[in-house]
C-alpha cells in the first residue's frame, strides 16, 4: 500500500531535525558570551523548530483531502507558525529580559536549517 503523505512527512522530520541542529549550532556559538545569550539564540530557534512542528502536524495530519481544504489547512499552519514565533520572541524580550539579537540570530539559524533540509532532499 501506497501512502501518499509518506514523503511530506519524511521531509518535514528532516526539516525539523535541521532546525533542531540549526538551533543548537547556534545556541553554542553564543555560549562565550554567557548562558543568557546562549538561552536567548535556543528560545529563539526553538520557537521555530515548535511552530514548524506544529505547522507539519496542522498540514499533514488531516490524511488525503481535496485541495482546496489541504492549501487552507497549509495556510493555517503557517500562519500559526509565525503568529507562534512572534509571540515567543515578544515573550523573551518583555517578559524574560533576553537579549534580542542571539534570540534573532537563533531564529534565523533554524529557519536556514529548514531552507537547508528543503534544498538537500536526499
Amino acid at each position: 500500500m501506497h501512502d501518499p503523505l509518506s514523503a511530506g512527512r519524511r521531509l518535514a522530520s528532516r526539516a525539523i531535525a535541521w532546525q533542531a541542529g540549526a538551533m543548537a549550532l547556534a545556541a553554542l556559538a553564543f555560549l562565550p558570551l554567557g548562558a543568557t545569550h546562549a538561552l536567548a539564540a535556543a528560545v529563539g530557534g526553538a520557537a521555530a523548530t515548535v511552530g514548524s512542528l506544529v505547522a507539519a502536524r496542522m498540514a499533514l495530519g488531516g490524511g488525503v483531502q481535496p485541495a482546496g481544504m489541504a492549501v487552507g489547512r497549509l495556510l493555517v499552519g503557517v500562519i500559526f507558525k509565525w503568529v507562534a514565533v512572534l509571540a515567543v520572541l515578544g515573550l523573551g524580550m518583555a517578559w524574560w529580559r533576553l537579549p534580542p539579537l542571539p534570540m534573532l540570530v537563533g531564529l534565523l539559524a533554524a529557519t536556514l536549517g529548514f531552507v537547508l533540509a528543503n534544498l538537500l532532499k536526499r
